[in-house]
């Protein structure tokens, strides 16, 4: 069976964690000889890369595995993170109300999970429905990817 992903070494500087992190996300080979590849898992903590984007990655001697180097081209999809800070608060109440309008997530643990934002959703409602819930000191939010069509939809309204 012909391989059709790959896990690739993240290594960046995230704002949320205030230092240098290491992810190793799966993504889908594109053309393995000139390193292209689309991503397709949610980052959680904040590169600047979004699902379904074509990046440039390589072999390193040093790290033994492929390593991102660049994102090529960008689909339109937008990677959020919430982070729960009400004790005891259910993450899952807001996962599913995002799953409501389009939005997958993934929970990295009780407080944290990234949130992909699809390319057709308007951003607007995403970022209503968060802000309701940061109004109320439920979580707070970063939008460590926002894409072009996402910062456009929040002209628009």
């Amino acid at each position: 069976m012909a391989e059709t992903h790959k896990k690739i070494l993240f290594r960046y500087y995230s704002d949320l964690l205030e230092d240098t992190v290491v992810e190793t996300m799966w993504a889908e080979i594109i053309d393995l000889e000139k390193g292209y590849f689309k991503l397709d898992n949610i980052p959680f903590f904040g590169p600047l890369i979004a699902t379904e984007d074509i990046f440039f990655a390589e072999y390193d001697e040093d790290e033994e595995c492929l390593v991102y180097r660049k994102t090529i081209e960008s689909f339109g999809n937008s990677i959020l993170q919430v982070v729960i800070l009400e004790k005891g608060f259910d993450k899952e109440i807001i996962r599913e109300e995002l799953k409501l309008i389009n939005c997958a997530s993934e929970g990295l643990n009780e407080t944290l999970f990234a949130v992909e934002v699809a390319k057709d959703t308007d951003y607007s409602i995403v970022k209503d429905l968060l802000s309701q819930y940061e109004l109320q000191e439920i979580i707070e939010f970063a939008e460590p990817c926002l894409s072009e069509k996402h910062r456009t939809d929040l002209l628009k309204n």
